[in-house]
């Protein structure tokens, strides 16, 4: 069946993912919503953005007026819900653009789709799916010793960020609930690939590193994460939205647990060899790396068992860390002009963090 999906978010990082995917990959109509801030970028979607079945509407989810136009032109079968403020760095120095989308963007998306969906007749309701994207910050941070996050994990965020994605996944669980919405829900362990804004850690490591500019690594760089290819988790969340169950919440991981230190090593290691002319007095690209003191709150361990999605829905990544950071790598040495335009959007590079 043919449907006509409704992208939240999708020209960032993970929604311009998306988008190419499901028109690259699917016969699905799909209406890119995006507010444009920082890190909504039109070049990431550049690609698709003549295709007849693509279409891109610059709305604030908080805009209740605006999403009730969107659902009336558009009539979509279902919503993929990822616009959000996602920078740990930003919402601890700026909480109030976090609760703002996050909280009240997420109820205002919830309203618009719970009455479009009860127009809607009995098969038409039936088939209906809320899929809201969220991350594996909203359970807190792991001991080295721990078992690893599962759809049952307890809710313990750290950051106003991670705060204010917890109180979208329990909005969007009560709609469910109270109302019968059919929703779905996914956490996801931290991504990266193609199109990541250049503020956050891998990209920040490859492009200060090839300006011959500090490493900076929070601490000693022994928090872990557990990463997965960007392109992986396009896969996953469409197949979570066309085969998940109604209700049911799904964590997305890429059993990939990698401590920063040799995140940032091991983009060193492939510079070395993918861009071995450096800058002027650089002579080893690790020799670069340097450790700042650590963030407020900064969560030690992330790790993902994602056993249920693959058990029941027959997912799994098809990229290792190796082989999606070296794409990584390559794809950011092919594509500065993107990286200098998306920073000249926003702010000069001296003011540039990293988030992990």
């Amino acid at each position: 069946m043919v449907k006509t999906l409704l992208v939240t978010g999708g020209s960032g990082f993970i929604g311009s993912a998306l988008v190419r995917y499901l028109i690259q990959q699917t016969p699905h109509t799909v209406i890119n919503l995006d507010k444009l801030t920082y890190a909504g970028n039109l070049e990431s979607v550049e690609i698709v953005a003549n295709h007849p079945r693509y279409h891109f509407e610059q709305v604030d989810i908080c805009d209740g007026a605006a999403l009730t136009r969107i659902f009336k032109t558009y009539q979509p079968t279902a919503i993929l819900h990822l616009a959000a403020e996602t920078h740990v760095d930003r919402s601890i120095d700026g909480p109030a653009a976090f609760i703002q989308t996050n909280i009240v963007g997420t109820y205002t998306l919830l309203e618009a789709a719970r009455t479009h969906w009860q127009t809607l007749d009995s098969e038409s309701r039936t088939q209906f799916r809320f899929h809201h994207i969220s991350t594996d910050e909203v359970f807190g941070d792991l001991g080295h010793g721990d078992s690893y996050f599962t759809e049952a994990t307890p809710y313990a965020p750290s950051s106003p960020y991670s705060a204010s994605k917890a109180s979208a996944d329990h909005l969007v669980r009560a709609w469910h609930r109270t109302y019968g919405l059919p929703i779905l829900i996914t956490n996801c362990s931290n991504n990266y690939g193609p199109y990541h804004f250049p503020e956050k850690l891998i990209p920040l490591m490859i492009l200060n590193a090839l300006e011959g500019k500090a490493l900076p690594v929070y601490g000693q760089g022994k928090q872990i994460r557990d990463w997965l290819y960007v392109e992986d988790h396009a896969r996953a969340l469409y197949t979570v939205l066309t085969q998940g169950q109604p209700g049911e919440t799904y964590v997305i991981g890429g059993n990939q647990e990698i401590c920063n230190l040799d995140v940032v090593s091991t983009i060193c290691d492939l510079l070395e060899e993918l861009a071995p002319h450096k800058p002027p007095g650089v002579t080893r690209y690790a020799d670069l790396i340097t450790f700042v003191p650590d963030r407020p709150g900064h969560d030690q361990r992330y790790a993902i068992d994602a056993s249920k999605i693959q058990r029941e829905l027959g997912w799994q990544p098809q990229e290792t860390f190796a082989t999606g950071l070296r794409k990584t790598v390559e794809w950011y040495l092919t594509h500065r002009g993107w990286c200098d335009r998306a920073l000249a959007n926003t702010y000069s590079r001296q003011r540039l963090g990293l988030n992990l």
